[in-house]
């Protein structure tokens, strides 16, 4: 069949408007939404619909296909599924520490919201979590507490570690055994009975290494014990790991240490 011009002009038309359309219904399409709150940590910052027993916050650990929730008092874990951006989770597992203030309240508003499905949007750095009743509005823990410098900053023991145990007492809460570490590799302190000077070699990473001593007092038997705990934390390459205001130093030997700065 001959094709006279105007028909090829009707017939490019036609085929322009094909294509045209399937441009446009890929164009239309919305992007997919991957963001995902997961290896992140969220604390609250509004609560629409009730307060947090306590007043909270509530944090939230998301890692692993985990999550850890808490909001006062005791911390609960699990798995948690967070497809169709609905949160969900199943038989948490909690501590068993009893809370007063208000607090021994938080543990059941929060197992009670994270139970019934509430949905999840993440903004940015926002994480939002919509129940029937309630609303709560997280910021990421790297905004709300940002970490603080390892060096320049007052460390103070607050556990002590061993290959087997995270251990407090009373004892080192009373002589509050700390260390500050400069810019340039020097650190000074308190091991609990002696003050403590020496050197920090900051290595790749959170790589440190210490060599430190100190001075010759002797204090009672109980003071002496926490000192040489901390020492034996400072005797060579450590791993230092800062998380907001809390410095953990796990040493090679197994032993580390748990410091806080306000």
């Amino acid at each position: 069949m001959r094709i006279t011009p105007s028909r090829l002009v009707v017939l490019l038309a036609l085929a322009g408007t094909v294509v045209a359309g399937c441009g446009s219904a890929d164009d239309d399409e919305p992007p997919q939404d991957t963001a995902m709150p997961m290896g992140h940590t969220y604390i609250s910052t509004e609560v629409e619909g009730g307060a947090i027993p306590g007043g909270g916050p509530m944090t939230l650990t998301f890692a692993d296909g985990r999550i850890s929730a808490h909001s006062g008092c005791n911390t609960a874990s699990g798995p948690v599924d967070l497809s169709e951006h609905t949160l969900r989770v199943d038989k948490l597992t909690s501590t068993l520490m009893a809370c007063t203030d208000g607090r021994g309240e938080a543990d059941a508003w929060q197992n009670s919201f994270l139970e019934a499905d509430p949905r999840w949007h993440l903004d940015g750095p926002t994480l939002t979590l919509t129940g029937d009743n309630i609303t709560v509005r997280l910021t990421d823990k790297e905004i709300v507490h940002p970490d603080k410098p390892l060096t320049g900053t007052e460390w103070v023991v607050t556990a002590l570690l061993t290959p087997d145990a995270q251990v407090r007492s009373t004892v080192l809460d009373e002589v509050a055994p700390n260390l500050t570490i400069t810019e340039d590799g020097r650190v000074s302190g308190h091991a609990g009975c002696n003050r403590l000077t020496g050197t920090a070699e900051l290595g790749p990473g959170e790589s440190v290494t210490f060599a430190v001593a100190t001075t010759k007092v002797m204090c009672a038997p109980d003071v002496m014990d926490v000192e040489q705990q901390v020492l034996r934390a400072l005797d060579g390459h450590t791993t230092a790991t800062v998380d907001a205001d809390t410095l953990t130093l796990r040493n090679d030997n197994g032993h580390g240490l748990v410091l806080h700065t306000e």
